[in-house]
Formats: structure tokens, sequence, C-alpha cells
């Protein structure tokens, strides 16, 4: 690790405070790892190259009490999350990951979103297309479609924790880890359109590079 650390770019570094149902629920039927419930506190990292994630989840596991749901190494990006009870025991982990690779919390990426759209009244074969492939809840004909992609991918957790707080919503997809996240969610239009504007509002508030996406 000592002799990679400083290769080691530093994509997404999220704390969410506390996972709401859906969202549990959501990584629940995705992860491969220890499931989290709602409630618990989790952290997301994201690095290249996506090898080091390994050793990352390695450094996590040991220094303090928490599970891992999610271990995804592909092409380019590796992605961890780790949930527990404690909220003290999340921050420590991340912590303890910035330190491995000698850098701040700042040096992560800014969320940079690339589509924030509506889709207003969606019609029966379009809602079909979509509930085929997905493994959150099912889109609704009628309903208002909200589709968000953010660069790193890693953020798309994050946003779709923060769309549940803020609104009445329907999670239904939700891809964290690649070249680009995305999110899909639906429900009322009046409903969606409130999550809409706060999850742009929370992601523009992290702070973070702005090169090297």
């Amino acid at each position: 690790m000592a002799d990679s650390k400083n290769r080691i770019d530093l994509r997404t570094y999220v704390i969410l405070d506390s996972l709401q149902l859906q969202m549990a629920s959501y990584i629940s039927s995705v992860a491969r790892g220890f499931l989290p419930v709602s409630g618990q506190s989790c952290c997301v990292v994201e690095i290249a190259p996506g090898i080091e994630i390994n050793a990352l989840t390695d450094v996590a596991l040991k220094a303090t009490n928490v599970k891992p749901g999610m271990q995804i190494v592909e092409r380019a990006f590796g992605m961890l999350e780790v949930h527990s009870d404690n909220q003290g025991d999340t921050r420590m982990a991340g912590q303890k990951i910035l330190e491995a690779i000698n850098q701040p919390e700042n040096a992560k990426l800014k969320p940079h979103v690339l589509t924030s759209q509506l889709i207003k009244n969606i019609s029966d074969y379009h809602a079909q297309l979509i509930n085929r492939s997905r493994f959150g809840n099912m889109v609704l004909s009628g309903e208002t479609l909200y589709v968000l992609e953010v660069e790193p991918a890693g953020y798309a957790y994050y946003a779709a924790n923060e769309a549940e707080k803020s609104a009445n919503i329907k999670i239904i997809e939700v891809i964290g880890f690649g070249k680009f996240g995305r999110v899909y969610i639906s429900g009322d239009e009046a409903e969606v359109l409130e999550c809409k504007k706060i999850v742009e509002q929370r992601l523009n508030e992290i702070d973070g590079r702005t090169s090297g996406y």
C-alpha cells in the first residue's frame, strides 16, 4: 500500500449519515457483502486504479467495526461501501482510508451533474422498459420520472438517499460504479420536482476538486 498510495486518485468520498428505508433495501438487493438496514450510516469511497480498493477494504475493516456491503472492481475504478450502526465507526473507517492514501477529504472530485431531467406522465411502454432492468420499485404509467447522471459514479448513492429524505418518491434504480452514476426516481410530479431541487442542491454543496474527471 505504501508504494502505491501516491498514485491513487480519490474520486468519491461521502458519508451517508442515515440510510433511508428504500435506499437500505435497494443496496441490500444488489450488494454481495453484508447487507445494511435503515438507520445505519455508510461510507462510499471510489478510487482509481480500481484494484487498489482491495487494500483499502483491508484498512477499513481492521480499523473499526464496520461491515462491507459492496466492493466493486471494474475496468478503471474501484468502489467500496461500508456501514455500521455507529456513525463514529463509519467515519473512522473513512478517515483511516484517507490516511492510508495520504490524502485529505477535499482531494475527492466534486460531483459533476451531466443529466438532470424530468419525464412527465410516462407512457405504459416506456415504464415497462425501465421496469425490466430495475432492482428497486416499479415506475408506473402516468408518473413523473426523474433521471440523474453524475460523475464520479459513487455519488449516485448519496443522491438517491437525499432524494428519499426530501420527498415522497420511489427509488427505481441506482448505479453507483463505473464512469457515470445513474439514479432513476418516480412519483407524483410535485414530489419528484421537490426531490430534484434538493438533490441538485445537496450535490452542489459537496466540496472537492473540479479537475480530473
